[in-house]
């Protein structure tokens, strides 16, 4: 069933756990994660990327969300849908207006009271049609040049409390040493620093770059405030190793039609790795 990201973070909260936001550039994808949330009876997202729209054409912003709409009617789990970091007003806007009833607004790169400024107008916008908005403090760069030593780039407790207050957001992607991408070395999350956010905000708390994180760090942070979790680059990076071998494995098949297979053999190879992360680390 589909269900709003406000009442599946409010779950997830309640049981001290995460919900997994998978990365989803096409139906494949999206219907993998349905049926492996259906599987565990574990409420999922479906998320979606605005710049797989804008720059890679893999679907579009209205087809995404009817699509995954009509995906959740037939299963009996909470199933939400969120649209991931877009960078203004107006393509928000948008992407509200295409049926996104969950959205990420990211002025990360600019200061405080800038960002605090165009989230703020961004909520008040949101408001109006019930939508749920995340932003983010901190700046969650990418995996190939983190170190374990950019505490400066991380969220800081103080600001996180005054974002939240000001701009009232309703969920908060952090820095605790965290990146998207693929890691070059394993993340050590920061998680004194976790707690101290956590206790500075009333918001859920969004963990970006799930990939390559240790499960047992990943636990340890979600017993300590994040309630979101996203999950791309290793889902993705699986759907093309699952393309490649279908493509091996049919190199010789005489059928003209034989992609038509494609569908079914990427779910039957994506399924089990999103129920298993699902049974591992989400507790509901």
């Amino acid at each position: 069933m589909y269900e709003k990201t406000e009442n599946i973070l409010k779950m997830a909260k309640e049981s001290n756990t995460a919900v997994i936001s998978f990365v989803c550039i096409d139906y494949i994808m999206a219907r993998t994660v349905v049926c492996a949330a259906q599987a565990t009876n574990t409420p999922a997202m479906v998320m979606l990327y605005p710049e797989h729209v804008a720059v890679n054409h893999t679907t579009g912003f209205e087809n995404y969300a009817t699509m995954v709409k009509e995906l959740a009617k037939d299963v009996t789990v909470p199933i939400g849908l969120h649209a991931d970091h877009d960078f203004s007003y107006e393509s928000i806007v948008n992407t509200i207006n295409c049926g996104f009833e969950s959205v990420m607004i990211d002025g990360s790169m600019y200061d405080l009271d800038a960002n605090i400024a165009l989230t703020r107008k961004v909520v008040m916008k949101a408001r109006e049609s019930g939508v749920c908005v995340e932003g983010e403090i901190g700046h969650v760069g990418a995996a190939s040049a983190a170190d374990n030593n950019k505490a400066d780039s991380y969220t800081k407790a103080d600001a996180a409390e005054k974002f939240c207050r000001e701009t009232g957001v309703n969920s908060l992607a952090v820095s605790i040493g965290n990146a998207h991408g693929e890691y070059i070395e394993t993340p050590l999350l920061d998680m004194k620093r976790l707690e101290e956010i956590h206790a500075a905000t009333n918001v859920s708390l969004v963990l970006h770059g799930g990939s390559g994180i240790p499960d047992n760090q990943l636990l340890a942070a979600f017993s300590k405030g994040i309630n979101k979790f996203n999950l791309g680059t290793e889902f993705i990076g699986k759907y093309f190793d699952a393309v490649s071998d279908f493509s091996i494995e049919n190199k010789n098949n005489p059928d003209p039609v034989k992609i038509i297979n494609l569908a079914t053999y990427v779910e039957s190879r994506l399924q089990p790795y999103a129920e298993e992360r699902m049974r591992t680390l989400c507790h509901f």
